[in-house]
C-alpha cells in the first residue's frame, strides 16, 4: 500500500501558545492588582482613572484568564494534537489564521469595552452584543476547521481527547447562543432578553457550564493527549474513559442551579441542581483516576520530570475541585459558602491548579518539541513548580479561613437576640486575608515570569520546526466493523454521529430545567405592587451595572435569620420580573442591597458615593467622583424604554415620547431635596442623581405590598 506524504504545520500551535502565555501573564497581573485593591482601596485610582476601579477591572481579569489564557491554551492543544491523532494536516491553515487573529481581536475588544464600562452585567458573559456576534462567528470558523480535519483524517479511530474537543465545541456554542439573547439598545448597549428568576437560571446554566465545557472538558482532552505523551505510557483504561466522557457531559449540564440555592429560584430547580451535582463526583473522579493511573510504573520519572510534576498536581487539583463542587451544592454547606470567600478559593483551586498547572506542563513539553531542542533549564522549571504550588496554597488557605471567620461573625447574635457584629466589623477582619491572597497571587505570577524566561531561552537555543514531514496510509474507502465490535467503537468512528449525540446528551438537562421555568406561571408568582422602573431609575440602574457594583453587592436576601435581621425581608421571585438583567450577585464584598431603598437619606448616598469612608468608616469601596461630573445620557432614554416595552415591561404605549419629561421631573425633585434639606448644591442632570434614584427604589415595592395588606 502506498503511503500519503504530508506535513504537520506548527505555526498555529506556536502562535496560540505564545498568545496563551502572554495573556496568562496579563490576566494574572490584573488579578493581583484587583486582589490588592480590595485590601487597599487607594489602589483603585478612581479619582484619576475611573476605568481602573475594581468593578471594571475584575471582569477584565476573569475574561482574560478564562477566554484569553485558557482559551488560547485549548486552541494550542487542538491545533497541535488533532493533526497528529488523525494523521492529517489541519483542514485549512487560512481558517486557522482567521481563528487566531479573530480570537485575539475579541480579547482586545473585550478588555477595552469592559474598562470603558460596556457590560451586560452577567458574570463570565459581560461582553456586549457586537462582540457576542463576533465570538459566534470565530467559534464557527474554529468548528469548521476542526471538523474539516476530522472528516479528512487518515486514522479511523477517534481518540478520547477528540471526543472531549467535539463535545466542548458544540456545548459552548449552545451555551453562548442561548445565554446571549439580548435586545440591542445602541451599538454597545443591550438588555438581557430574560428577566429576574429566568435570567438567573439561564445565566448560571451558562455560567456553571462555561466552567464545565470551557475550563474542564477541553482540558480533559488536553490531559488525555499530553499526559500519556509526556509519560510515554498508554492511557490507563479505555473503558473508564468512555464512562468518564458520557456520564460527565450528561450530568454537568444539570448542575447550574446549585449556584442559586436558598434564592428565589423555584425549589424543584434547586433540588435538581443539587442531586446532579452530587452525582458528578463519580465521573469526575473516574477521569482523575484514569489520569493518575496512567502514570503507574512511572513515578520515578515524575520525581525528575517537571512536566509530569505539573500534570500530577493539575489532575489532583481537578479531583479536589470536583469533590468540593458537589459538596458546596449541599444546601447546609452552601448556606456557609455562597456569597463568601470560600467560593473564591474553590474557583481558584481549579483555575490556578487545574487550568494553570495543566497549561504550564503542556508548554514545558511543547515548546522544546516545536523548537527541536531540550528545555533550557529543568531546575528553573522545578523552581516554578514549587513557587506555583506555594502561591496556590497562600491564595486558597486565607480565603477558606476568611469565609469561615466571616460566617461565624455574620451569624452571631447577642443573648438579647441582636446581631453581634455589623457588616463593616466583619469586613475589617477579612482585610488581612485579602493581603495574604494578594501575596499568594503575586508569588504565582512570579512563577509564570520564571516560566516565560525559561521558554524564551529554550526557543532561542533551538530552531523553530515550521513543518514536520510525515507519511501515513490513506483511510480505506470501505470499512466493515468486526461483528463483535464494542458499541462505542462504532460511535467513535463517526464524528457527525458523535457530535449529534453529544448535543442531544447535553441539551436534555438544559431543556428540562429551563422550559418549565419559562412556561409554568406558578414558578414565578407575581406581586401586584411591583412596577417598572421610572426612566431615571432605569438610567441609574444602568450606571450601577456599568460601574460593576454587582461584583461586590448582591440583591438577594436568603431566608436565614441573620440575613433577615441584617438586611430586611427575604427576597421573593415576583420582585424581579422587570430586572433585565437580574442582579442577585455571586459575592458579597459589600452588604446586600436588596432592601437598600429608603434605608438611608439621599444625602447619605450622595456623600457615600463621593467618599465611602465618610459614611461608613472602614469601608473598602472605591469612590466614584466621575458620577458628579458626568451627565445622564438622556438621549438614550427613548431607546431604553422602547427596548423594555418590546421585552414585555408594561410601560404605556408611546411612553418613549414623554419618558424624559418624567426623568427630569424626578431628577429635579431629588436635587431640590438635597439642596433644601442638606445644603447640597448639585445639578439635576448629573449621574449621581440617577444612582440615588435607583438605590432609593431597590426593594421598596414589596414594602408597599406589605402596607397594602
Amino acid at each position: 500500500m502506498s503511503l500519503d506524504k504530508f506535513f504537520y504545520e506548527n505555526k498555529l500551535p506556536k502562535y496560540f501558545a505564545v498568545a496563551c502565555i502572554f495573556w496568562g501573564a496579563v490576566g494574572m497581573l490584573l488579578g493581583v492588582i484587583a486582589a490588592f485593591q480590595l485590601a487597599f482601596p487607594v489602589l483603585n485610582f478612581s479619582e484619576y482613572f475611573p476605568y481602573l476601579a475594581f468593578g471594571r477591572l475584575r471582569p477584565v481579569h476573569t475574561n482574560a484568564v478564562i477566554f484569553a489564557f485558557v482559551g488560547n491554551g485549548i486552541f494550542t492543544a487542538v491545533y497541535y494534537a488533532l493533526p497528529r491523532l488523525l494523521k492529517t494536516p489541519m483542514w485549512s491553515p487560512f481558517l486557522g489564521k482567521i481563528h487566531f487573529w479573530g480570537w485575539q481581536f475579541i480579547i482586545v475588544c473585550a478588555a477595552v469595552s469592559l474598562l470603558m464600562g460596556f457590560t451586560t452585567g452577567k458574570e463570565y458573559a459581560e461582553l456586549e452584543w457586537p462582540i457576542d456576534i463576533l465570538i459566534t462567528l470565530v467559534w464557527v470558523v474554529f468548528g469548521i476547521n476542526m471538523f474539516g480535519t476530522i472528516l479528512t483524517r487518515r486514522e479511523r479511530h477517534l481518540y478520547v481527547a477528540i471526543w472531549f474537543f467535539i463535545a466542548s465545541w458544540v456545548t459552548v456554542a449552545m451555551l453562548h447562543i442561548v445565554n446571549s439573547f439580548e435586545f440591542p439598545v445602541s451599538f454597545m448597549k443591550s438588555y438581557s432578553w430574560y428577566a429576574g428568576v429566568q435570567d438567573a437560571l439561564v445565566q448560571w446554566w451558562y455560567g456553571h457550564n462555561a466552567v464545565a465545557f470551557f475550563l474542564t472538558t477541553p482540558y480533559l482532552g488536553l490531559m488525555y493527549y499530553f499526559l500519556p505523551k509526556a509519560a510515554n505510557r498508554p492511557v490507563y483504561s479505555y473503558r473508564l474513559s468512555i464512562v468518564h466522557f458520557w456520564s460527565l457531559i450528561f450530568l454537568y449540564i444539570w448542575a447550574g442551579p446549585h449556584h442559586l440555592l436558598y434564592t428565589a429560584l423555584p425549589e424543584w430547580a434547586q433540588s435538581l441542581g443539587t442531586a446532579f451535582s452530587i452525582m458528578l463526583i463519580l465521573p469526575s473522579w473516574g477521569g482523575m483516576l484514569n489520569g493518575l493511573f496512567t502514570l503507574r510504573g512511572a513515578w520515578d520519572k515524575v520525581r525528575e520530570d517537571a512536566v509530569l510534576k505539573f500534570f500530577v498536581v493539575a489532575v489532583t487539583c481537578y479531583g479536589m475541585s470536583t469533590f468540593e463542587g458537589p459538596m458546596l451544592s449541599l444546601k447546609n454547606v452552601n448556606a456557609i459558602s455562597h456569597y463568601s470567600d470560600w467560593t473564591v478559593a474553590h474557583v481558584h483551586i481549579g483555575a490556578l491548579g487545574w487550568n494553570g498547572f495543566m497549561t504550564f506542563g503542556m508548554m514545558y513539553y511543547l515548546i522544546p518539541v516545536l523548537f527541536g531542542t531540550k528545555l533550557y533549564s529543568q531546575k528553573l522549571a522545578h523552581t516554578h513548580f514549587w513557587i506555583g504550588t506555594l502561591g496556590i496554597i497562600l491564595y486558597a488557605v486565607p480565603m477558606y479561613w476568611s469565609a469561615f471567620r466571616a460566617y461565624f461573625m455574620m451569624t452571631a447574635f447577642t443573648p438579647e437576640g441582636q446581631l453581634q457584629y455589623q457588616f463593616i466589623d466583619v469586613l475589617q477582619t477579612t482585610i488581612p486575608f485579602y493581603v495574604m491572597r494578594g501575596l499568594g497571587g503575586t508569588i504565582f505570577l512570579v512563577g509564570v515570569i520564571i516560566m516565560i524566561y525559561n521558554l524564551v531561552k529554550t526557543a532561542n537555543a533551538g530552531s523553530f520546526i515550521e513543518r514536520e514531514a510525515v507519511e501515513a496510509a490513506p483511510l480505506p474507502k470501505v470499512y466493515n466493523a468486526p461483528a463483535n465490535s464494542f458499541w462505542h467503537s462504532v460511535i467513535e468512528r463517526k464524528p457527525i454521529m458523535l457530535l449529534v449525540m453529544s448535543l442531544i446528551v447535553v441539551a436534555i438537562g438544559g431543556m428540562i430545567e429551563l422550559i418549565p421555568t419559562f412556561l409554568i406561571k406558578e414558578n414565578i408568582p407575581t406581586i401586584t405592587s411591583v412596577k417598572p422602573y421610572t426612566p431615571l431609575e432605569l438610567q441609574g440602574r444602568d450606571i450601577y451595572i456599568r460601574e460593576g457594583c454587582y461584583n461586590c453587592h448582591s440583591q438577594m436576601i436568603r431566608p436565614f435569620r441573620y440575613e433577615v435581621a441584617r438586611y430586611g425581608e427575604y427576597s421573593k421571585a415576583g420582585e424581579f420580573v422587570y430586572d433585565h438583567p437580574f442582579q442577585w450577585g455571586s459575592k458579597r464584598t459589600g452588604p446586600d442591597l436588596a432592601r437598600i431603598g429608603g434605608k438611608y437619606g439621599d444625602a447619605w448616598h450622595f456623600n457615600h458615593m463621593l467618599e465611602p469612608t465618610s459614611m461608613a468608616p472602614g469601608s473598602i469601596m472605591p469612590s466614584y467622583p466621575s458620577l458628579y461630573d458626568n451627565e445622564i445620557d438622556v438621549a438614550s432614554t427613548n431607546s431604553k424604554i422602547h427596548a423594555m416595552r418590546q421585552m414585555g415591561v408594561p410601560y404605556p404605549e408611546g411612553y418613549e415620547a414623554i419618558a424624559n419629561q418624567d426623568l427630569e421631573k424626578q431628577a429635579k425633585g431629588i436635587a431640590d431635596k438635597l439642596k433644601s434639606e442638606n445644603k447640597i448644591d448639585v445639578l439635576s442632570n448629573k449621574e449621581i442623581i440617577a444612582i440615588i434614584a435607583y438605590l432609593q427604589r431597590v426593594g421598596t415595592d414589596i414594602k408597599l405590598e406589605a402596607k397594602a395588606k
